[in-house]
This record gives structure tokens, C-alpha cells and sequence, in this order.
């Protein structure tokens, strides 16, 4: 099982890591970006990776505790949670309780985050559904001391059926994660609603390979896997415009995909997977992939660049 941990943990690592390090580590080249664009794209990048995080870490705790996914082992440690399963009641639950720094020391992160099982629902079935509710989960960068804060709940469904530690023999396993409104609270005390609809097909391709897609469309924008209102009260929508593809054969590197954000005063966009010329490329080994980021602001300003992660 500490293996089985160690992989969905590198998942969640890399997903943060490819969004997040493009929009701090070089700011000093995009003195001409819209301060909103680049405020927009973090938060959505780090809401939406603590969100998959959560999902990973529901996943192995519910695959290590037999009275809830059929399979029997015990619970299992992760750093900075502490599971509790309780299965006494027709609607069982498991509770992560977060009291520490993930194991990569980039958040510290505290709250609850409980997980309800109705009678009858074995996570192991394909279509199965649990309800996820976060409770003041509250993650903050260790780096910078900034802090958001996630209220609310989400489905979490497991569309194809099967446990991640059968991948191997069942090929192909999907997750979605669906909400019609969650509230996030940023550290300036601005709390807003997030909507959130994320597919999350995990296949075996010389390894673990998590694609990740977006299941709704609004207006004429589809692929979108998050919608609702942003710290400064506008409205945006974040799609999935080409699939995030994360490879264990790749070092767990995120490989291809590409990302956009729409608000009323800015486009973005961002292609993942690039070599140094912009082009699609394979796995580089221990060198860098390049992401390209292009902006379009409204008064007709744009600008574009090619950055390492």
C-alpha cells in the first residue's frame, strides 16, 4: 500500500508543481501581464490541484480500508492526515483530518475533508458515489504564507469501477469529480463560489498514466472544469481545452495539455509539454519541459512566452 500511496502522492505533487511554478517563478518576465491574469491563473491552478489531491488521498483511504472498498488492509499514514473509518452507521464515512505539511513540505494544510458512503456502495463498483464535504480545509504555500481556504462538497464517482491497485489488469479506471458550488476563501478575506466538473481517467501504458479532461460547457466553451466567480468578483471559466496528460514512464511529468481561462477583461492560455523551440516533444529525460503562455487583454494588448517546468 506505501507504494500504491507514493504514486497517487507524485500525482498530486506534479499537478500542482506544472500550473503553480510557471506563474511565481517567472513573473519578472511578464511585467506587461495583467496582474488579474496571473492572480486568476494561480488560484485556479492551486484550487483545482488540492481538489485532485483530496481525490487521490479519498482514493487510497477508501482502497485500504476493507469495510469501505471491499478489500482488506489497513489504514494506511500519509503525511499531514489522519484517516478515521467508521462503518457502524448506514451511511459510513471515512474522515481525513489534515494537521501538517503534505510530504513535500509546499502546503501546510489544516481542516477536515469527510467522506460519506451510502448503504449499499462499495467504491469498488463501477458507478458508485460519494459525497465529499470540506471543512475549512485551509492550505497554505509554505513559500510565501499565502493562504485559501475551500467550504463546501463535491461527488466524487467512480464511473468505470475497479481500484487503482488493479490498473494493471483492468486497463482503464475513471473518476469524476462534480459540484454546483463550493466556496473558496482567500487570504484578502474574499470568499467566492467554484464550481467544478473534472474527469480523471488513470491507464497502464508502461505505467501509470492520468489523463484529465473537463465535463462541462458553458456558453460556447466546452471542456471546462472550473466556473464561478474569482477574488475580485468577475466571472470566469477555466476549460481543458486539449487533455493534461501525467506519465509515471516520464518521471511522473505532466506531458501534454493545454489550459484556458476566460474573464471578461482577458483571455489565457496555457501549452504544456513544448521543447525549447515550441514544439511537442517526448520524454526529455532530466531535462525541462517548456510550457507557452499567451495573453490577450482586452484593450488589445497580448504577449506570449516559453518558460521551463
Amino acid at each position: 500500500m506505501k507504494k500504491h500511496t507514493l504514486v497517487l502522492s507524485l500525482v498530486a505533487f506534479c499537478f500542482t508543481v506544472f500550473l503553480v511554478s510557471c506563474q511565481k517563478d517567472n513573473k519578472g518576465d511578464q511585467d506587461n501581464i495583467n496582474d488579474e491574469a496571473t492572480t486568476q491563473s494561480d488560484d485556479q491552478s492551486q484550487i483545482s490541484a488540492q481538489i485532485d489531491d483530496v481525490s487521490s488521498e479519498i482514493a487510497a483511504g477508501l482502497e485500504s480500508t476493507g469495510t469501505l472498498a471491499a478489500r482488506g488492509q489497513e489504514m494506511m499514514d500519509v503525511c499531514g492526515i489522519t484517516f478515521t473509518a467508521d462503518s457502524s452507521n448506514a451511511t459510513r464515512t471515512l474522515t481525513l483530518t489534515y494537521n501538517g505539511p503534505d510530504c513535500y513540505n509546499r502546503y501546510n494544510r489544516t481542516g477536515v475533508v469527510t467522506v460519506s458512503i451510502p448503504a449499499g456502495v462499495h467504491w469498488k463498483n463501477a458507478g458508485a458515489v460519494i459525497t465529499v464535504t470540506y471543512q475549512n480545509l485551509k492550505f497554505t504555500n509554505i513559500a510565501n504564507n499565502r493562504s485559501i481556504t475551500i467550504n463546501g462538497s463535491h461527488t466524487l464517482t467512480n464511473v468505470s469501477g475497479g481500484l487503482l491497485w488493479q490498473l494493471a489488469t483492468l486497463n482503464t479506471i475513471t473518476h469524476r469529480i462534480n459540484s454546483s458550488g463550493m466556496t473558496v476563501k482567500f487570504g484578502n478575506g474574499n470568499e467566492r463560489t467554484w464550481q467544478v466538473a473534472r474527469q480523471r481517467v488513470f491507464t497502464y501504458n508502461n505505467g501509470l498514466v492520468l489523463t484529465i479532461t473537463g465535463l462541462h460547457t458553458e456558453g460556447n466553451i466546452t471542456g471546462v472544469s472550473e466556473w464561478g466567480t474569482n477574488r475580485n468578483g468577475r466571472p470566469f471559466v477555466s476549460a481543458i481545452a486539449e487533455p493534461l496528460v501525467i506519465r509515471q514512464d516520464c518521471s511522473f511529468r505532466l506531458t501534454s495539455g493545454k489550459v484556458t481561462h476566460t474573464l471578461p477583461n482577458f483571455n489565457a492560455a496555457a501549452t504544456f509539454g513544448l521543447n525549447q523551440a515550441g514544439s511537442p516533444t517526448g520524454c526529455p529525460g532530466a531535462g525541462h519541459y517548456y510550457v507557452k503562455i499567451e495573453w490577450a487583454i482586452t484593450n488589445g494588448a497580448s504577449q506570449s512566452g516559453l518558460y521551463p517546468y
